[in-house]
This record gives structure tokens, C-alpha cells and sequence, in this order.
């Protein structure tokens, strides 16, 4: 299975760390957020990647070639102007569909850390014919995604109390929080009609609302921590010297 890395984001909810380097490399617990990224890949027995990359791309260029390239198949997709997590997959699709390979893929934020089970997550995504499985946790979110009672996307709501943006009418549906990683199938970049910088999450929900299944993969219970700014990654730093297992 091959994976892309989100990295590109000039990570400026984590200054003063990103003043003079990318959010890829910060630092927690003596790891980068990269390396931390790239090694938990390889355990769930993905062998090639491709990382976007923009602020201080040339430093992550340097720091994967000092390092090997950890041993995998790295490739870098460096975006000139910032492309959001839509039109970042969609400049790297040439990764995807080399040799016209069809299997699906992992699609992770360098800023998150977690002990979600990704083969299961790839597991289910194949079992259900999905375009896209998203990972998803029930807790607190300034954002929630709405799935049906099928575990399908149906829209989402900006908080508990704000008003649905529903893209398809459904009797009942559940908020869940989205964890920034995914499994999507190759066949998506057919159905990528959007253009520039775009968010997937919008590429979601309209494809959603076509009736294509974007389905949830809860893992309520699992360890997830976003490290978007720098008091996250104090805390992940207090967690791996606490023993708590995060990496799964």
C-alpha cells in the first residue's frame, strides 16, 4: 500500500517552533513529526510514500536524504503556492495511478499521532467498495462530519448547536470528528473536478451527495492527539515519557 503525507501547511499555529523550519520538523520527544509519521506507516507494511511539501520544502528535501529516505521509496510533491489537502492529493495523483494501479491508498496529516489500527481501516475501506474511508472519533470539535445510519456521509454542521449542511436527506444522522487520516480509492481523481487549492473535506461532500460512499471507520477509544500547536505537543512529549502507548 502506498501513502501520502499532508505536510505543506506553514504551521503557523506552532510558532515559534515553525519560525525557522516546516511543521514536518518539529520536534516531539526528540522525534520529528515526519519520521514519527513515516515509521508508523511502515509497520502497517507501506513501503511508498509521497510528502507535499511548501514552507522550507528544500529543508525536508535535505532531512529525507540525510536519513535515507527511512529506508522507503520517497517521493516529494512541492506545491509553489499552497494547494489544501484537495488540490495537494490531486497534484500528487501521478504517484497513485503510476503503472495504472488501482489499489488504495493512505492519505495522513504529519500533524497528528494516534494508535488507530490502519490495516483495519484499509480492511474495512475494501470491504465496503468505498471511495473514500475516513477515520473518525466521537468527541469534541469545532467541525463534525454527518454520517447516516449506514456509517455514510451525509453532511456536516460547524458545532453541535450550528445548522446541517446536508447534501443528502437522510432520516437520522451521527456527528463525528474527523482524525485526518484516510484510506481512498485511486478511482477519486476521475470524479476530482475541482480545481486549485480546494479542501478534500468539500470534494467529500459533493461526491457524497452524487451518492458516492464516503463511509466512517469509528475508533472511539483509540489515542489521537492533534499537534497543531505547541501546547499539543507538550502534552504528546508528557505522554510518550508517561508510558502511554501512541503509536499502536
Amino acid at each position: 500500500m502506498k501513502a501520502m503525507i499532508l505536510a505543506a501547511g506553514l504551521g503557523t499555529r506552532l510558532r515559534p517552533l515553525t519560525n525557522d523550519r516546516p511543521k514536518a520538523l518539529v520536534e516531539v520527544a526528540g522525534r520529528t513529526l515526519l519520521e514519527i509519521a513515516l515509521e508508523r506507516l511502515q509497520r502497517f507494511g507501506v513501503r511508498e510514500a509521497i510528502v507535499n511539501t511548501h514552507h522550507f520544502a528544500e529543508m525536508i528535501r535535505e532531512y529525507l536524504r540525510a536519513n535515507d529516505y527511512f529506508g522507503m521509496r520517497i517521493e516529494i510533491s512541492e506545491e509553489k503556492t499552497l494547494l489544501d489537502t484537495g488540490g495537494g492529493l490531486k497534484k500528487a495523483a501521478w504517484f497513485f495511478l503510476e503503472s495504472g494501479a488501482d489499489e488504495p491508498f493512505l492519505l495522513h496529516n504529519v500533524d497528528v499521532v494516534s494508535s488507530i489500527d490502519l490495516v483495519e481501516l484499509a480492511r474495512v475501506h475494501r470491504e465496503r467498495d468505498a471511495l473514500a474511508t475516513l477515520a473518525v472519533q466521537q468527541r469534541a470539535t469545532s467541525r463534525y462530519l454527518l454520517f447516516d445510519e449506514d456509517g455514510f456521509l451525509c453532511g456536516r454542521r460547524a458545532g453541535l448547536d450550528e445548522e446541517a449542511q446536508m447534501v443528502r436527506t437522510v432520516a437520522e444522522t451521527t456527528a463525528l470528528a474527523f482524525s485526518g487520516i484516510h484510506v481512498v480509492s485511486p478511482r477519486i481523481f476521475a470524479e476530482m473536478k475541482e480545481e486549485g487549492a480546494f479542501s478534500i473535506i468539500d470534494a467529500y461532500l459533493r461526491l457524497a451527495g452524487r451518492g458516492e460512499r464516503i463511509g466512517a471507520y469509528r475508533t472511539d477509544g483509540r489515542y489521537w492527539r492533534d499537534l497543531g500547536r505547541v501546547e499539543d505537543i507538550q502534552k504528546a512529549a508528557l505522554d510518550i515519557g508517561s508510558g502511554k502507548h501512541i503509536e499502536g
